[in-house]
């Protein structure tokens, strides 16, 4: 259940209301929220009294369903607004990985010419193997701050763990929680008090209930500005590096009140599929596309295979153009 506490409840008061309760509460704009378990079904009498509405809904996809909130949740994502009535698909691109400034002010020279405005790289990198670069660390933040400055971008990277969540927030626009780092409760809390938007990935063997309520946890903290990011799942098929979940996302979209991302790059696993699959994502619909480029994959030093060159980037980009405009979108 969600219960909106009337405006002139304090903090105090709020917080012995949830103690009460056995309810998460954090605050929204000049009043209090409340959330409890969805068994919960009737409102107690203790709490009746201050409370301005309330909300029952069927499952623990709660701040994150249409049960609560039927319109699609809007926030700026980059320099765009997303979600609400806004029909804008935001193109977030980049390597996977900042290796070095040449080669990460080349990626910013890319999305400056073709007006993309989120730079997309990691720099602490949840690799499979410990034997591969595992990224630039604090160096890697700092050169996307750079390119932020010079060429006037937004920048997203990922969190690897919580050991360096909070330098992560500092120096980026977007947050990005990894499919590897989904069920990691201190990334998810310390994101729910943080001010920036929130990418969580989906994790590759994570089902719809399970991602949408990692999302919970970041908005339950108190920040609703949370994108949903599809980028495959693993099933029993060895020709891609995963399959992308288009059903579960249709899902999303009917379900959930929070923007949808996908990110094809991971999926396939191949460049060679990259551009088709991402035109298949547009025609979804969606809220945002997260493409892998890299100024020579051939030396990147993690995933090399899947990162498409800035020629075949941009050859791809100009062909979404005319599938925006045939579903009423327009691709930022």
């Amino acid at each position: 259940m969600i219960i909106h506490l009337k405006s002139n409840v304090n903090a105090e008061k709020a917080a012995q209301l949830a103690e009460k309760a056995k309810a998460v509460c954090f605050k929204r704009d000049n009043y209090f929220v409340l959330v409890t378990s969805s068994k919960v079904r009737a409102l107690d009498a203790e709490l009746e009294p201050h409370a301005d509405a309330f909300y029952v809904t069927s499952s623990d996809i709660q701040l994150a369903g249409t049960e609560y909130m039927p319109q699609k949740r809007s926030f700026v994502l980059g320099k765009h607004p997303i979600g609400g009535e806004h029909k804008n698909t935001v193109m977030i691109a980049g390597p996977c990985s900042v290796e070095s400034e040449e080669q990460i002010e080349q990626s910013a020279q890319l999305l400056k010419k073709l007006d993309i405005s989120v730079l997309r790289a990691g720099c602490f990198k949840p690799r499979t193997s410990p034997y591969t670069f595992q990224g630039l660390g604090e160096e890697g933040l700092k050169l996307l701050a750079k390119m932020r400055e010079k060429y006037g971008l937004k920048v997203i990277t990922e969190v690897r763990d919580a050991s360096h969540v909070d330098m992560v927030i500092d120096y980026t626009d977007i947050i990005q929680i990894g499919a590897k780092a989904m069920y990691d409760h201190g990334i998810l809390r310390r994101c729910g008090k943080a001010d920036k938007p929130v990418l969580l990935k989906r994790g590759f063997g994570t089902t719809l209930q399970e991602f949408v309520q990692c999302a919970e946890f970041v908005m339950s903290g108190g920040n609703e500005n949370v994108a949903l990011c599809e980028r495959g799942i693993r099933t029993f098929e060895t020709k891609t590096r995963f399959t992308l979940d288009l059903c579960g996302v249709a899902y999303l979209k009917e379900y959930t009140n929070l923007p949808v991302i996908l990110d094809p790059s991971h999926a396939m696993g191949y460049r060679y599929g990259v551009a088709d699959l991402t035109r298949a994502c547009l025609a979804m619909g969606v809220d945002g596309l997260l493409i892998e480029t890299h100024p020579n994959p051939m030396v990147a030093q993690s995933d090399a295979e899947q990162q498409l060159t800035h020629e075949q980037f941009t050859e791809m980009f100009h062909s979404l153009q005319p599938i925006a405009q045939a579903i009423g979108r327009k691709v930022v």
